[in-house]
């Protein structure tokens, strides 16, 4: 046994314990808490979260983001590889039935982002630098005192790890490859790690110029990219879908069927279709995982719950919408019945069979923005990340650290880069969701302050 073969088992073993019973029920359990808790608050005013995405942030406040920015570089972080490589692998790994449980995280989960980023905003701390940050560090720091500080770093060492670029990478330069280098000609294993590592080194200079923009920079970009690329990949995938139409409701049925029995890949176990649903959607929204919730703390807001009820819109575009349109896509190819292909392949595979007239490419195109604004966005969660474990003045140098990891992932195993960040996820959610539930009630109270303001107004 090699080494590669020898880290990929580790691994592999590593997140199957992780990933078992007592985690699902943390983010499920956790989850319908959170929904009971709050007597259903984020569905009663997901139009309050709409029509605050066009207040303008307030310039007393400390904070670098408004709401809509605050929202969209989140977004940047789930959006991209986790809705085309994510929901590949959930079907590959637990059949169509994974999408099922991924659509009950993600609703569950929009309870849990409300909780989450609310604490964010009302728990903000001074690095070491004297600058305002937010994130499960210091709502823990901050929140639940100094006695608390070992589960802090906890977070923030798995954040650091769980927040590196290599799943992104690997997946973007997959697509290139599939799209561009291939049908070019380019076909031989020493031709494919060369056409890698270029892409890969070209695309650590393009993170090194948004990374010395620091954060307003990577505001302003997510601020573009996400709406115009996801409102382009619902219409490619409407497109497709629309064509297709008399497929999708088998399609739908074979999901729900599947859910509750796992024949079609996972064997008859539905326990595996229900925990690769919901470590999928965790990686997809992450919602109860926390790394949101440092985009969503750079809000300048004075009111806390207004962070909390526009960040629990992420699920919805997120996996309601973005991860069902992918699903369709691959269920009503059929490709995913090969068992040939999977990750981005796969996805790029359904597109290329459904609409040949040049699908795969403007996939190819779309997943690049998408993938190009998650990688960026993890730059921001890992060297803010390693400030707080390190001091924040060191924090600037992680960016060549960070290109060095780009180029990594450009030519590194797939499963072993699913396997880390998979570990990485579930151990980052412990300290998120054990630190929310403890304050949860500190939510309850200033929601229901500023409702009851609201309604006075």
């Amino acid at each position: 046994m090699n080494i590669t073969t020898s880290i990929e088992s580790f691994l592999g073993q590593l997140a199957g314990f992780l990933w078992g019973l007592p985690l699902v029920i943390l983010l499920v359990g956790g989850g319908l808490f959170f929904l009971f808790y709050s007597r259903f608050i984020p569905y009663r005013h997901l139009s309050e979260s709409l029509r605050l995405l066009t207040r303008p942030p307030d310039d007393d406040e400390p904070g670098q983001l408004s709401h809509f920015q605050a929202l969209c570089t989140a977004l940047s972080g789930t959006l991209g590889m986790g809705n085309v490589s994510g929901v590949a692998l959930a079907i590959a790994m637990g059949g169509p039935g994974a999408i099922f449980w991924m659509w009950v995280s993600a609703l569950l989960g929009i309870a849990t982002k409300f909780y989450t980023c609310t604490l964010a905003v009302m728990y903000k701390g001074k690095d070491s630098e004297g600058e305002w940050q937010g994130g499960p560090m210091y709502v823990i720091r901050e929140g639940l005192g100094r006695r608390w500080l070992p589960l802090a770093y906890f977070f923030a060492l798995a954040g650091l790890l769980g927040t590196l670029p290599i799943f992104q990478i690997n997946q973007l330069v997959q697509v290139l490859r599939d799209t561009i280098a291939i049908p070019a000609g380019i076909t031989a294993a020493e031709e494919h790690f060369t056409f890698d590592l270029i892409v890969g080194c070209v695309l650590a200079i393009v993170v090194l110029i948004v990374g010395l923009g620091k954060l307003p920079r990577l505001g302003r970009i997510a601020r573009i990219i996400v709406p115009s690329m996801v409102g382009a990949y619902i219409l490619l995938t409407g497109f497709v879908l629309i064509s297709h139409a008399n497929e999708v409701p088998a399609a739908l049925g074979l999901i729900i069927s599947d859910a509750f029995t796992g024949n079609a890949v996972a064997g008859g176990v539905v326990g595996a279709v229900i925990i690769t649903g919901i470590r999928r959607a965790a990686f997809s929204n992450e919602a109860g995982i926390g790394t949101e919730a440092m985009a969503h703390g750079a809000a300048r807001t004075k009111e806390p719950v207004r962070e909390g009820l526009v960040a629990m819109l992420g699920p919805i575009v997120d996996t309601l919408i973005v991860c069902t349109c992918t699903a369709l896509v691959i269920l009503i190819s059929g490709v995913w019945q090969s068992g040939d292909a999977d990750g981005a392949t796969l996805t790029a595979t359904a597109f290329g069979e459904l609409f040949p007239m040049g699908g795969s490419v403007i996939l190819a195109v779309l997943v690049s923005a998408l993938g190009l604004s998650t990688v960026f966005t993890f730059w921001y969660y890992g060297s803010k990340c390693l400030g707080f474990l390190i001091g924040a003045k060191y924090q600037h140098h992680y960016i060549w650290f960070y290109m060095g990891l780009v180029v990594i992932g450009a030519v590194v195993s797939l499963q072993i880069v699913v396997n880390l960040i998979d570990s990485m996820y579930a151990l980052m959610a412990i300290p998120t969701m054990t630190a929310t539930l403890l304050l949860a009630p500190k939510v309850n109270q200033a929601a229901k302050t500023y409702f009851a303001k609201r309604e006075s107004a």
